[in-house]
């Protein structure tokens, strides 16, 4: 077999991998459109939620809970599938130097990664969402795991809170790093003036209504940090995929090059044979 055979044979199993790689972009840049529509009407939700319970707290200060004695949690929220580049690695080296009480951690890999490294494994590792419709599942089962943790008893207690959770995910496309705090929640309520001067109009106890909000906020909040770190995850992936795609066609290009080659040193072979033939009849 030829040698430009060989390298058409190689040519042709890049193709393939080049193929089946483009489609993958493809669903990635599709995902990212769906989930920019999902994140965009969650986090206003959240907005809303936030600046409602902002304006009660304002005439219910004693409410919130405190932070004193809390048990630091993190949880982290990775990627549950390849082709992202150093996205687990980067949020395990983010809490490398800060002290906590355990981790979450939100992707099947990134518990793995945890496993392995000289830190204490995640007390909890949950199977991250590779689309957006399967967040609802990932949410609930966050959801219950942080119930396990009994960390919200008595959420409308005033005194300390058994653990204080901090949520570590990519925040936007660039790739930095936020760390958010959602419980307890609502951290800058002390750093800002009441915008009404009378109290909101409630149906409710003040401590059941705020026991309510909290679960509300949580949920909504939850929702909306998997959501944008998804987005995160397929635009990660889709900058690694992009490259790969890249590199591939500049192989073939190098590849087709190099036939050409081979094919030119074939046929002055050939050509040289039926000269030698020629003239030795």
């Amino acid at each position: 077999m030829s040698q430009s055979h060989d390298l058409q044979l190689h040519i042709t199993q890049l193709e393939e991998i080049r193929a089946i790689l483009n489609s993958m972009k493809n669903l990635a840049f599709m995902e990212i459109h769906k989930l920019t529509r999902y994140q965009s009407m969650q986090s206003q939700t959240v907005v809303n939620i936030e600046n409602a319970a902002m304006d009660f707290l304002d005439f219910y200060p004693n409410l919130p809970i405190g932070l004193d004695s809390a048990k630091h949690i993190y949880i982290l929220v990775g990627a549950e599938r390849g082709f992202c580049g150093d996205f687990n690695e980067s949020l395990i080296i983010t809490i490398a130097d800060k002290s906590h009480s355990g981790i979450i951690a939100i992707g099947s890999r990134l518990g793995n990664r945890l496993s392995s490294e000289n830190s204490p494994p995640a007390i909890a590792v949950i199977s991250g969402a590779n689309i957006a419709e399967e967040v609802p599942a990932v949410l609930t089962e966050l959801i219950n795991t942080i119930n396990s943790l009994k960390e919200m008893n008595n959420p409308t207690a005033v005194g300390q809170a058994e653990i204080r959770l901090t949520v570590v995910y990519h925040g936007n496309i660039s790739g930095c790093i936020t760390l958010r705090q959602i419980f307890p929640p609502f951290p800058l309520q002390q750093q800002r003036k009441p915008s009404y001067g009378y109290p909101p109009l409630i149906n409710l106890d003040a401590a059941e209504f705020y026991s309510d909000l909290v679960h509300h906020y949580l949920f909504a909040v939850l929702h909306e940090i998997l959501y944008i770190s998804l987005i995160a995850e397929n635009h990660s992936r889709l900058q690694h995929l992009e490259g790969a795609v890249k590199h591939l066609d500049d192989e073939t290009v190098n590849l087709h090059r190099k036939i050409q080659i081979y094919r030119q040193e074939e046929i002055t072979e050939e050509i040289e044979v039926i000269l030698l033939n020629s003239e030795n009849p």
